[in-house]
């Protein structure tokens, strides 16, 4: 072997390198854009797909382990807004974060002296860093609150979902760093398979996308239902009596319409059953008694459970609660329905 200015010359490296004063491996050692962009790349959608995994499992052990202290005597309902929006996350950064993982792993076995990478070695140890700090945050909050008695079987199952978010990452990347040999091919398969069993039964739970656009069809009518009442019980007091039709709602001044069916346009049923009595009615596309009382609305669902088809709701005015304002004092219109 030759050598110039103290660099070794052999057989793969260029000689144009050895004259600059540099060698191959520190050539390749040296970080590129597209390095740089795939470690921060896999760290983004590494964050993002365990975050959306960890929102999906606690919705299920909470639909599944209703805690009575959390939610009192209201049972929680299915948050079908918070699943489909952990499925659209999942299904997008989990798939990403795969091809970056195996497209990183490729580079390296190609190239070993890519493990040497600044950029993907502060990564790596970014990431394990945060990993070890979520298993230690979790080990403080499961303590707290066994000694505050809160240990219940939902809140083991939240722990150990952040266990195995934390040490399934921390066991990866360390494995990366010290190059250690593990079943990597098992090991990925297991983590694939849960990811997938997850997202089957939230797309079982948030149903298809048909069925929630009735489902948000019907959403809108019963809150236009509850805003038509909050105008007549106002308008109770303020006349002492109920109008004939939804028309006597009408206020220009103020510039409130009466809302209508927003599947068909048609106006919504009313009918006078009494001095302070009357019925409203709306055709519904499904029924909800399996997800009441928390409708998406934000009113108590017992008011307002449903069936499919035609269905009338029976209201009487107590006038104990909503007394006829006889000296004129303005009271105060109800605010609208968000």
């Amino acid at each position: 072997m030759d050598t110039v200015s103290g660099y070794t010359l052999s057989e793969t490296a260029s000689p144009v390198l050895v004259m600059c004063g540099m060698d191959t491996h520190s050539e390749i050692s040296r970080s590129t854009p597209r390095d740089v962009f795939l470690y921060l790349l896999g760290l983004i959608t590494l964050v993002m797909s365990a975050v959306s995994f960890g929102m999906l499992i606690y919705q299920y052990i909470d639909l599944k382990f209703p805690d009575i202290l959390q939610y009192g005597s209201i049972l929680p309902s299915i948050n079908y807004g918070l699943i489909r929006t952990a499925l659209a996350v999942l299904v997008v950064a989990f798939p990403v974060f795969y091809w970056v993982s195996r497209t990183l792993r490729k580079d390296v076995v190609a190239e070993p002296a890519k493990r040497d990478l600044r950029v993907r070695r502060w990564l790596l140890y970014f990431t394990v860093f945060v990993a070890g700090l979520m298993i230690i945050g979790d080990l403080i909050t499961l303590i707290q609150s066994y000694l505050n008695g809160d240990l219940t079987t939902a809140f083991v199952l939240k722990v150990l979902t952040i266990f195995f978010i934390a040490g399934s990452t921390l066991f990866y990347y360390l494995s990366e760093l010290r190059d250690r040999a593990y079943p990597r091919k098992a090991f990925q398969m297991v983590i694939v398979g849960i990811i997938v069993l997850s997202l089957g039964y939230g797309f079982y739970l948030a149903g298809s996308p048909q069925s929630q656009r009735l489902v948000r069809f019907d959403d809108t009518k019963t809150s236009d239902l509850q805003t038509i009442q909050d105008r007549l019980v106002y308008y109770w007091q303020q006349k002492g009596s109920l109008p004939a039709a939804l028309d006597g709602l009408n206020d220009p001044i103020s510039g409130f319409s009466v809302p209508v069916d927003p599947q068909n346009n048609q106006a919504f049923e009313y009918h006078l059953t009494g001095v302070r009595a009357f019925q409203l009615c709306a055709v519904f596309n499904l029924d909800n008694t399996s997800s009441a009382p928390t409708p998406a609305s934000g009113y108590s669902g017992s008011n307002w459970v449903h069936g499919s088809g035609r269905v009338c709701f029976d209201r009487t005015i107590d006038q104990a609660l909503y007394p006829v304002n006889p000296k004129g004092v303005p009271i105060p219109m109800p605010a609208p329905v968000q």
